[in-house]
C-alpha cells in the first residue's frame, strides 16, 4: 500500500475519507459554525480547516455555493458541510441554537465576557465587510476579540479560529 500523504492525524492514516468522517461523526463537538460567503472569501478555506481541527458538528455556509477549498487543505471532505441560499435558510436549519455573531461592529459585547453556550452557531461576515447588516440583526449576541494593538481588526480565519477555540476552552478542555 502506498503513503498516505495526506494532512491526517496517524489515527487515519490509510482510512478512506467515508470512514474518517464517520469516525469523526461519533465524537463531534455540539458547536457549529456558519459562514457568510458573499464575496467568494479565500478565508473560507481556514474557517473549514479550523472547524475540522476542532471537529465542530456542521459547518454552514451562507450565500454563494462555491468558494476557494484550497485552504481547506481537503479537510472539508471530512466534515459536514451545509449550503443555504439565504439567511432564512439557514436559520430554519439552526433552530435549537443560539446564533452568535463574531464582528467588532457596534453593540458587539468582548469575547473575555461571554458565556457562549454548548449549543452555538457561530457566525462569521466576509473579511473586509463582515457581518451583513440582514445577519446581525438575527443573531442572539455578537461577540467582538479584544484587541490591543494599532489594528482595527484580525483577519476572519484568525478570529473563527480564536472564538471556537474559546468555546472549547468552556466546553471540552475544562471537562
Amino acid at each position: 500500500m502506498a503513503e498516505d500523504k495526506r494532512n491526517v492525524t496517524d489515527e487515519f492514516r490509510g482510512m478512506s475519507v467515508d470512514d474518517i468522517r464517520k469516525t469523526l461523526d461519533t465524537k463531534r463537538h455540539l458547536l457549529q459554525i456558519a459562514v457568510e460567503n458573499l464575496e467568494r472569501d479565500f478565508n473560507m478555506g481556514t474557517i473549514v480547516r479550523s472547524a475540522n481541527a476542532f471537529n465542530v458538528a456542521k459547518v454552514h455556509v451562507i450565500g454563494r455555493r462555491q468558494w476557494n477549498k484550497r485552504g481547506a487543505m481537503a479537510t472539508d471532505l471530512y466534515m459536514n458541510v451545509q449550503y443555504h441560499p439565504t439567511i432564512d435558510d439557514f436559520l430554519d436549519t439552526a433552530q435549537d441554537y443560539h446564533v452568535i455573531g463574531v464582528d467588532n461592529i457596534e453593540g458587539s459585547v468582548p469575547l473575555h465576557s461571554v458565556a457562549l453556550p454548548e449549543k452555538t452557531v457561530l457566525v462569521f461576515g466576509s473579511e473586509g465587510t463582515g457581518l451583513s447588516r440582514d445577519m446581525a440583526a438575527v443573531c442572539e449576541q455578537i461577540v467582538a476579540i479584544e484587541q490591543f494593538g494599532s489594528t482595527r481588526s484580525v483577519n476572519v480565519g484568525v478570529a473563527a479560529g480564536i472564538v471556537m477555540y474559546t468555546w472549547l476552552q468552556r466546553h471540552t478542555l475544562k471537562r
